[in-house]
């Protein structure tokens, strides 16, 4: 694989360095597939500052709620676009009591009132429901999921926090400056064995580290892309959200046309290509025959290694990421992979998934029959369990016998869940090692609590090599090792009378008569406060580490239960993590609130008195006091936008960074009314520390470039520094001045 230091043109197809005579960098960039999909969706006057509406949206059954409720708080009163609403994250009925089924009856009483789609639970996951029915070539979607991505069906998807979709709702557009875009040029042909998984964890661990796609587009052009099926592509290109990039798209085909006449939408095929010169700031040039059998260790899908390089030397990287996942964890508890290491020297794992988006599609569970026909899964500790994508999926699977011979070897067929992948099922047991072919591999996604002294590790495998581990009993083996299997791929056909019959189409239809089904646990949001012109702030929680997931801000699983409620989903925040957070947070909201009252509390007059040394005079009256965290880079992960909607309930009014891992979080930070600050300087901050930000308000609106603080210490201590807010759009800083989303369309 090598990754170009520079911009790259593809001329008829073939990267070079240099222009062609008479060609501009400038013109050369409208020869993207990107720019032109770009451009027919951008309403503004500029390329540069894009104006987005999208031609769908699509929310799962942690994040429809929060949006509908944001939403409808903003006056809107029909879905002004296709807004497809799946129910394959929430639907264990023994989880929370009622309130995710209560949660499914909203969400269909909500596609009646505004003229939605809705699509049952345990009927499909979210993105293959919207491949089979809603992608199309140079169409746009928008979803309240990060892994929202359709670019290998020429669809460019972007996963985002649900502020974002409520936008859309409410008739505004989605804005940004319009991004890089960068040619993964690929050449080749997979050999037997290596799967779409394979080829995603390859890219991740080139790219993500050094952030060479980071909010770009990934847009997957040349030769090799022909040697590659429909659900190759759909399965290598859900995993690019874990590269930090922002969207991504394929060239186009006669593979992408018969997969669109297969779902009985030839319509939807239109073939796209670059222009015959086409500029790329940066190529990733990939061979797909030097892929092999990949492992990405815990626990981030970027610690891959080809797993012929782990076996070789599974004794040096198994310790290496056992001390990575224990400096992450905190001492908290204790991960062991090494003991994993048999006396033989083989690795032995506990549990196999194949689940989801990634890797529940129909040729990855044929694979899997394919491999373990015949074989035993034997009856020890090791358990093995296959989740399909959609219903139409596991209809075929079942037609073509596929269902009967993983069954038949000690497989558990289980229904269209999410589940694995976030955290709310098959959680394996305390110090167990589980292989998944799901998207993610971060702390808790496989469901334990190092906070109750629990913990089990995820690593990341496609499912063939997941399959000849099970035939194997359990001990770690590549696909490609294997020389008996012959893979068979029986044809596909799609039956979309499974999703006449059950899925709800209100599209164009709203019936605003229609009543919304409330359960017990769904609440409004509570009402923010907009920024005054001074700010204080405490820091109640101070965090160091390379990257801080939005998992950990938020943890998923089943707290997500009380994702419909603001107020007790707050209670999470940050529990794994660090369990004081909410507590203090709490502390620092109820000073707001004796402020608020007329009285100022004597820890604040402290602080107060304190600035006047420094000539400062705080005017109480005019300065909100709020919490916030610090932390080095946060945001790497989900769209969820409780990440920053729960921290917001909690009073926070400000978060401290180095860098913002993905400019999802960073936006749901803005949706919610969260100051997300830049700080150059992060030791002038501790746990603790007050912050003053004189004159706030004022360098918001006017796009300062700067703008003064004062840490302010327990013993009284002062250190001014500067921060920054970084770029944003006029619409951004008036939505921070207002205090948050909703508050904004009221006040516009």
């Amino acid at each position: 694989m090598k990754l170009h230091d520079t911009g790259v043109y593809l001329v008829n197809g073939v990267p070079q360095t240099s222009a062609p005579a008479g060609v501009t960098e400038a013109d050369a960039k409208k020869g993207t597939i990107a720019y032109g999909i770009l451009k027919a969706h951008n309403t503004g006057d500029s390329m540069q500052d894009l104006r987005m509406k999208f031609d769908s949206m699509t929310s799962h059954d942690i994040t429809y709620v929060g949006i509908i409720q944001t939403a409808r708080a903003s006056g809107m009163t029909e879905f002004p676009l296709p807004y497809v609403m799946t129910n394959c994250h929430n639907s264990l009925c023994a989880v929370g009591g009622t309130i995710n089924e209560d949660d499914h009856q909203f969400a269909l009483s909500a596609a009646h009132k505004y003229g939605g789609i809705y699509v049952p639970p345990n009927m499909a996951v979210i993105h293959s429901y919207n491949r089979e029915m809603m992608s199309g070539c140079g169409r746009m979607i928008l979803g309240s999921d990060s892994h929202t991505r359709y670019g290998a069906l020429g669809t460019m998807a972007v996963g985002e926090g649900g502020g974002e979709l409520a936008k859309q709702l409410v008739g505004r557009t989605y804005d940004m400056s319009y991004p890089g875009v960068v040619a993964i040029y690929l050449t080749g042909k997979p050999a037997p064995g290596v799967g779409p998984h394979d080829v995603a964890l390859a890219l991740v661990a080139a790219t993500y580290a050094n952030g060479y796609v980071k909010n770009k587009v990934m847009e997957f052009v040349g030769p090799g892309v022909a040697n590659l099926s429909a659900d190759c592509r759909n399965g290598i290109d859900v995993m690019t959200t874990e590269t930090t990039c922002w969207s991504s798209i394929w060239q186009t085909d006669d593979t992408t046309k018969e997969y669109f006449v297969q779902h009985g939408r030839p319509e939807a095929y239109k073939e796209l290509k670059p222009a015959d010169v086409a500029y790329y700031d940066g190529c990733i040039e990939l061979d797909l025959s030097t892929v092999e059998c990949m492992i990405a260790l815990p626990m981030h899908p970027s610690y891959a290694y080809p797993i012929r390089e782990l076996k070789a030397n599974a004794k040096e990287i198994l310790q290496a990421a056992q001390d990575q996942a224990n400096r992450q964890l905190g001492g908290k508890v204790e991960m062991d992979l090494v003991g994993k290491i048999c006396d033989d020297g083989r690795i032995y794992v506990d549990q196999g998934v194949v689940a989801g988006c990634s890797g529940g599609t129909y040729e990855n569970i044929c694979a899997v029959a394919d491999i373990i026909k015949g074989k035993s899964c034997g009856n020890g500790e090791f358990k093995f369990s296959v989740y399909p994508d959609s219903m139409p999926t596991y209809l075929e699977l079942v037609k073509n016998g596929a269902v009967a011979d993983i069954v038949s070897a000690g497989g558990i067929f289980r229904e269209c869940f999410c589940g694995p992948c976030f955290g709310a099922g098959d959680t394996p047991a305390n110090g167990e090692f589980s292989i998944r072919h799901t998207t993610r591999n971060f702390p808790n996604r496989e469901g334990s609590k190092p906070g109750e002294g629990q913990i089990s590790a995820v690593a990341l495998m496609d499912a063939r090599s997941i399959a000849a581990t099970a035939a194997n009993g359990g001990y770690l083996t590549a696909a490609s090792e294997l020389t008996d299997v012959e893979y068979t791929v029986p044809d596909y056909h799609f039956e979309q009378g499974v999703y006449d019959k059950r899925v709800y189409n209100g599209w164009g239809r709203p019936e605003p008569d229609y009543a919304l089904k409330f359960g017990p646990n769904i609440k409004d949001w509570p009402e923010q406060p907009a920024l005054t012109d001074d700010l204080l702030v405490k820091i109640v929680s101070y965090i160091t580490d390379p990257v801080t997931t939005t998992d950990e801000l938020i943890p998923s699983g089943e707290t997500s239960s009380f994702r419909s409620n603001p107020l007790r989903l707050a209670e999470f925040t940050l529990s794994r993590k660090d369990p004081a957070y909410v507590p203090n947070a709490k502390a620092v909201k109820a000073l707001d609130e004796q402020r608020k009252a007329g009285e100022l509390p004597a820890e604040v007059a402290r602080v107060y008195d304190d600035l006047k040394k420094l000539g400062y005079a705080p005017d109480a009256a005019n300065t909100n006091i709020g919490s916030a965290i610090f932390a080095n880079k946060p945001g790497d992960g989900s769209a969820r936008e409780q990440a920053a909607s729960c921290q917001r309930v909690l009073g926070g009014a400000a978060n401290f960074a180095c860098e913002y891992a993905t400019k999802r979080y960073r936006s749901n930070c803005i949706n919610w009314g969260m100051l997300p600050f830049l700080v150059e300087n992060p030791g002038a901050l501790d746990n603790g520390d007050y912050v003053y930000l004189p004159g706030v308000r004022k360098a918001l609106l006017e796009a300062a470039d700067e703008l003064d603080a004062v840490a302010v210490k327990p013993d009284g201590g002062l250190v001014k520094f500067t921060v920054k807010l970084g770029a944003m759009t006029d619409a951004e800083r008036r939505i921070l001045a207002d205090g948050c989303l909703i508050n904004y369309y009221k006040n516009n």
